[in-house]
């Protein structure tokens, strides 16, 4: 699709609504977009490409958008596949045009494209370089890590525009969430998925970012995935810094289950009541085992505080939780509070197996009792799980 942004940006980009697991891993029912602007100035610039799904559609609106016109560069400020796609085709369309990315963005396409040829084609920036391309200047912000090594940003203070590479970007096609973050409902709750499972563990680089961006006059945020965002920047960006600290943003308990025959699970549900009765203000209940796993990680992340419940298996721990504690281990979970609840028929091993894979990230503090429930949670159990109500609610 094409459209414009101002008098000399157009927005290239598109909707894949067919999509069933972006990343291979990522449930997206609203699917995605790949974005990917176009400058008309006394230079053209393409800024980034598209994923290969979508080679057809793009490759007609970069024909529409340019209207007879050359461009004289292809900015590639992020070399994962969902945007660079289309660089080979793009150099060989158009022999005249420069590319400008970062040396290590340069350095890794060959192995992408082992057949490019880009013998006097590329261009390396860096932190502070600026690209002329006439009203419109391209100054240069180093991202490494957020989420790859060779990204790059952008800011034009013609537009006030920050491409934002992946920053700021959320899972939902823009015929399904609104083309603008105003006509988006709920920007928060898919921008929080996909930041907390793509970028997550990044958040020391993401303060980086945003402690440069905060000089710099923003009015309008245009990312690679999701809305075009200009109103309400703040909010956006004080999620961001939220997020990045890796602090809770709101106030409430998740339990997080992996029940096998259902004991662990009613056991969960109790102690979810408990909780609301001693006054919890927010409390949420996820089966592990038939729900999205990124939604649980976006959720240990949101809340201050998670209790892990599990089921023992094999002398370990049940599947579901261990793969749910192995995601947040590699997003650098941290600074929250946990409580275990573990259920064994004959020799629980639950509790051992949670302790030791929490009492690897940093600053977890788990509360105790650790809540040991027998095949079926019965009325003797009730006082050890309103002692851990407890002692959740005072961490």
């Amino acid at each position: 699709m094409t459209r414009k942004l101002s008098d000399n940006v157009i927005y290239i980009g598109s909707d894949d609504l067919d999509i069933d697991l972006f990343e291979s891993q990522y449930i997206v029912p609203e699917g995605i977009s790949y974005n990917s602007y176009l400058i008309l100035d006394e230079k053209v610039a393409i800024m980034d490409t598209s994923d290969g799904r979508k080679a057809d559609e793009w490759k007609e609106s970069l024909g529409e958008a340019l209207a007879g016109r050359t461009p004289d560069y292809l900015v590639v400020h992020h070399m994962e596949p969902d945007h660079s796609a289309l660089v080979d085709w793009t150099l060989r369309q158009y022999p005249g045009v420069q590319l400008v990315a970062s040396a290590q963005a340069i350095r890794m396409l060959p192995q992408f494209f082992p057949d490019i040829d880009l013998e006097g084609r590329t261009l390396a920036f860096k932190e502070g370089d600026v690209l002329e391309l006439g009203a419109h200047k391209l100054q240069f912000i180093g991202a490494p890590m957020v989420h790859w090594p060779e990204v790059l940003m952008s800011f034009d203070p013609a537009d006030g525009a920050l491409y934002s590479a992946d920053g700021f970007g959320k899972f939902g096609a823009l015929s399904k969430c609104g083309f603008y973050g105003r006509d988006d409902d709920d920007w928060a709750c898919e921008a929080r998925r996909y930041y907390f499972n793509i970028v997550g563990k990044y958040g020391a680089q993401v303060q980086q970012v945003l402690k440069k961006a905060a000089g710099l006059p923003i009015r309008t945020i245009r990312p690679l995935h999701g809305p075009i965002l200009e109103d309400n920047l703040g909010e956006y960006i004080r999620l961001y810094d939220i997020w990045s600290r890796y602090e809770p943003e709101t106030d409430g308990i998740f339990i997080a289950v992996a029940s096998i025959h259902g004991g662990t699970m009613e056991a969960a549900q109790m102690l979810a009541q408990i909780l609301q009765k001693k006054g919890a203000p927010k409390v949420v209940v996820s089966d592990l085992s038939r729900s999205d796993i990124a939604e649980n990680v976006e959720d240990a992340f949101r809340y201050p505080k998670t209790v892990f419940a599990a089921a023992s298996y094999d002398a370990g721990l049940f599947s579901p939780m261990y793969d749910f504690i192995h995601r947040l281990q590699i997003k650098g979970w941290s600074k929250r509070k946990a409580g275990l609840l573990e259920n064994g028929s004959w020799a629980p091993s639950a509790g051992r197996v949670m302790k030791e894979m929490l009492s690897q990230m940093k600053d977890v503090e788990i509360a105790e009792p650790v809540v040991t429930i027998r095949s079926r949670m019965k009325s003797s159990d009730f006082p050890a799980l309103d002692a851990l109500a407890d002692a959740i609610l005072a961490l």
